[in-house]
């Protein structure tokens, strides 16, 4: 059965139909907008990562040096007015330059915590497979948690709390591959690509014209806009359609011997979160298939491994898997 006979079995199996809030979603357009003016022709990665930090997780982007990872994260913390730090990963960077140090005073015979980077509300772990696997653990606990514990102390940390982390192919010198452990605490995975040659030939035009002066996005979501829309999030309807639809992609992942490691429940969870996210932010108060499919491969490409026989990577097994689990069960 394809997509759109499943969609309407979705919608017809009791779901409430209701739209979300028009102010929220001319808000969400004013943020893809506004970050769209920077990074250009990239509207659904925009859209992508939005949900990402809606659905209150943190984003992983990765791609080739020079793509524009850097300035999605920067355009991101601005049109969301938030704190924000930028920490270099290099292969010396250790855990202190990131959580923080106990330092002596000599006056009053003490040491005194000086917090890291990581005290903000938005953090951007630039080139995060630059530093080594102790350094890349350090920011686990602030990740899932929400704290840091140094030195015995347990310190909560501002909120909300996103980390926007960037990492290059794996292949390139001076790497080292996230543990599947740190993969999992990100909610989502974007790649950027290269850009559409209409949206680059722009880009050269801007390069040299000074009357098209590049200016950071503006703020279009304060906090409590932010939580209106996660509000509206925990509010969206799943049916029970839907949920089957989801349950037989996540048994997939386990049964099939293409996959070595399938969803786990945590992943599962996420892919939840996500479609309702996606499902606002098309205005809607219920979740359809379409929702499901949109996050994916975002959700779980960085989630999957394939088992020693096959031969493609995480992006190939999720194409596999919207190929061979239909919307509604035959």
């Amino acid at each position: 059965m394809n997509v759109r006979q499943g969609v309407t079995a979705a919608r017809g199996a009791g779901v409430d139909t209701g739209a979300v809030s028009a102010d929220l979603e001319s808000i969400i357009d004013a943020a893809v907008s506004e970050i769209g003016s920077i990074l250009l022709g990239k509207e659904p990665q925009i859209r992508l990562a939005l949900c990402c930090l809606f659905a209150r997780g943190h984003l992983l982007i990765e791609d080739l040096p020079g793509m524009g990872k850097t300035t999605l994260s920067h355009a991101l913390g601005a049109v969301f007015g938030l704190d924000w730090k930028r920490v270099q990963f290099t292969s010396d960077l250790m855990p202190a330059d990131i959580l923080g140090v106990s330092v002596y005073d000599a006056r009053d015979a003490s040491f005194n915590f000086h917090p890291g980077p990581v005290f903000t509300q938005l953090l951007l772990a630039d080139e995060i497979n630059r530093a080594t696997p102790r350094t890349q653990s350090a920011l686990l606990e602030a990740m899932a948690e929400g704290q840091v514990t140094v030195e015995g102390a347990t310190r909560a940390l501002p909120q909300p709390f996103f980390v926007i982390a960037t990492q290059n192919p794996v292949h390139q010198s001076g790497t080292y591959p996230l543990p599947e452990s740190q993969l999992d605490r990100f909610l989502m995975r974007l790649e950027l690509g290269y850009p559409h040659p209409k949206a680059e030939r722009e880009m050269y035009l801007r390069r040299h014209s000074a009357a098209q002066e590049i200016t950071t996005p503006r703020r279009c979501i304060d906090d409590s806009q932010l939580e209106a829309i996660r509000a509206a999030v925990s509010a969206v309807h799943a049916s029970d359609t839907l949920l089957d639809y989801l349950q037989r992609l996540v048994a997939y992942t386990r049964q099939s011997p293409e996959f070595e490691v399938g969803l786990s429940p945590r992943g599962a969870l996420a892919l939840l979160d996500c479609a309702k996210t996606w499902a606002v932010m098309q205005n809607r108060g219920h979740v359809v298939p379409e929702d499901v499919q949109m996050v994916l491969p975002s959700v779980a490409s960085h989630r999957l491994v394939p088992s020693g026989d096959y031969a493609g990577d995480g992006d190939a097994l999720v194409d596999l898997l919207l190929r061979s689990v239909d919307v509604v069960a035959p």
